[in-house]
């Protein structure tokens, strides 16, 4: 990403991505369903180049953007806790707001998730979280997690990185083209 480019964090709960955006001299704006993240993330960078509507209310399965508005679309630690046809519609809606040369930024947890203290404790955090939580969370460590989104919804890996002692994987993608007609 370059300054300039146009980027839309989906999910984007407290803002903490879209405020590194910006900082880097990003166009960034922050999509969310929870009125209070949004609040939360207005009020956290109320003194910052995030202007109030750097930050919309809006279902990430239906965003209230034009076709191929943004340079890169990215979301970060939220689809693990989704049901895989949210997943899928949040990832569909995601291309569909990129542009055509455009690329998709992922990152959540790796699979398989490391079986050290780190790996355990994130597996705590996320049965705390609730039985429906957990639940889309073992769906996604046992359907694959990243690779399985690609795969399912017609994306090509650039680059994979993993972060935070493996636990976390971030994943450059790109639309997949259809074959030329010859």
């Amino acid at each position: 990403m370059r300054p300039d480019d146009r980027v839309l964090d989906v999910c984007c709960g407290t803002g903490a991505q879209v405020y590194e955006y910006l900082r880097k001299g990003i166009i960034a704006i922050g999509v969310d369903i929870d009125p209070h993240m949004l609040d939360l993330a207005r009020r956290y960078y109320a003194h910052s180049d995030a202007a109030s509507e750097t930050f919309i209310l809006g279902d990430a399965s239906h965003m209230p953007f034009d076709d191929a508005s943004f340079d890169f679309t990215s979301v970060s630690l939220a689809l693990h806790d989704k049901e895989l046809t949210l997943v899928d519609a949040i990832v569909s809606e995601m291309k569909r707001v990129t542009c055509p040369d455009g690329f998709l930024v992922f990152m959540d947890y790796s699979v398989p998730l490391p079986r050290r203290l780190t790996g355990f404790l994130i597996r705590i955090i996320e049965r705390i979280a609730g039985v429906a939580h957990f639940r889309n969370f073992k769906g996604f460590l046992n359907n694959g997690g990243l690779m399985r989104i690609l795969d399912k919804n017609g994306l090509t890996m650039l680059k994979s990185t993993l972060v935070s002692d493996g636990n976390i994987t971030l994943i450059l993608a790109r639309k997949t083209l259809p074959p030329k007609m010859v």
